[in-house]
């Protein structure tokens, strides 16, 4: 029997992409699941075969009340998964201030908004796992995303400390940081300073191309199972993120790779 079996668990970001795996994949291990999205979130769940609830993450209020009330209806919350998030990319000077504003509040206030309601319920029931959606952007420079980079390892720091602490409360904290996922975010990201979107997906491909939202769904919940700080995936991420975290001074020749390959038209 799954680990997930009658366990309740929120996805934010649940409608499409990784949430939206995430989510299909704890209800076929018989979790009680509720999908929260700013968009998207009624059909999915209805799709799926649980609870949805529109959601913006960057309401704290709305973010709580949410929490809150999901916990009450389950008898508790053995999961919270943070995972709603937004990608520009290009050049750090064409970025506006407001491209920044919203990937920090999307990506890391959103993730902190979510965490602030699940530790407070988590700590009182003595258990509970939350699980931040990072990024190999959290672990490695990623030129051309700096604002979704500083977020990211902004995620991976909020992750790493607050395990730390969360330990004598019976609470759980790990981090997913996938490397490239075929999903919507990419897809629909916002191109700034005439970034080509052609060439970022073949600078992608260069380092090692996309895995799927299912296969990294799956290889995600089987870490959080064995209660992992860093779940990167894939293995080859995971393998070059060592590395590169070992021997810093090899990290520009990716960053350089990645930086060349998403030259502006």
């Amino acid at each position: 029997m799954s680990m997930y079996n009658g366990k309740s668990a929120i996805v934010t970001g649940g409608a499409s992409g990784i949430g939206r795996s995430l989510s299909k994949l704890l209800i076929e291990q018989g979790a009680h699941v509720l999908i929260a999205d700013i968009s998207g979130a009624a059909s999915a769940a209805q799709e799926l075969g649980c609870e949805g609830i529109a959601l913006d993450v960057t309401d704290r209020i709305a973010v709580a009340r949410c929490v809150e009330d999901f916990a009450q209806s389950q008898g508790g919350l053995d999961y919270m998964f943070n995972n709603a998030g937004i990608l520009v990319v290009g050049d750090a000077k064409a970025m506006s201030y407001e491209d920044w504003d919203n990937v920090i509040s999307i990506n890391l206030m959103g993730i902190v908004n979510g965490v602030y309601a699940a530790y407070a319920i988590m700590t009182e029931q003595g258990y509970g796992h939350i699980v931040n959606t990072g990024s190999l952007a959290g672990l490695l420079p990623s030129p051309t995303a700096v604002p979704y980079c500083t977020s990211k390892f902004a995620v991976v720091g909020l992750t790493q400390s607050l395990r730390a602490e969360a330990k004598r409360y019976g609470v759980k904290v790990s981090a997913i940081c996938p490397g490239f996922v075929s999903t919507p975010m990419g897809d629909n990201s916002k191109m700034v300073g005439g970034m080509d979107r052609q060439k970022s997906l073949d600078s992608v491909n260069a380092v090692g191309g996309y895995i799927s939202p299912d296969e990294l769904a799956r290889r995600a919940l089987k870490g959080v199972s064995r209660n992992r700080e860093l779940i990167v995936i894939p293995t080859k991420i995971r393998v070059m993120a060592s590395i590169l975290r070992r021997f810093p001074e090899l990290g520009s020749l990716v960053t350089n790779l990645m930086a060349s390959g998403m030259k502006r038209v």
